[in-house]
């Protein structure tokens, strides 16, 4: 029964990892880029940990604590890194795609 639920969390995990890499190459700017691949790839390669996680606790190797380390730094850090990075291409003057009609960040930077 273990292995059925982990192979599930690498199944799942797998395909949350192929919709971002899907994501990165359709949208057409930075910002929905960093959108897609912060998202759909924190949560896949965090479901294949908790596949490896639950796989070796269950042959007797004990919760592993880097494994959960890095779980806990993944949630914390990629969120943060993508909201950085196009924080960074947003005033270094990197364009919105055409489609993008409402710049809302434009409304809230101070002017020198």
């Amino acid at each position: 029964m273990i292995e059925i639920l982990i192979s599930i969390l690498i199944l799942v995990g797998s395909l949350f990892v192929l919709v971002s890499s899907i994501g990165f190459l359709r949208f057409r700017d930075i910002y929905s880029r960093m959108h897609a691949v912060t998202k759909a790839t924190t949560a896949g390669v965090c479901l294949t940990l908790m596949a490896s996680l639950l796989y070796f606790s269950s042959h007797g190797n004990g919760i592993n604590g880097k494994t959960v380390v890095i779980i806990l730094f993944l949630f914390i850090t990629a969120p943060v890194g993508a909201h950085v990075i196009s924080k960074a291409a947003y005033f270094t003057g990197v364009p919105l795609c055409r489609e993008s009609v409402v710049d809302e960040f434009k409304e809230h930077i101070k002017k020198p």
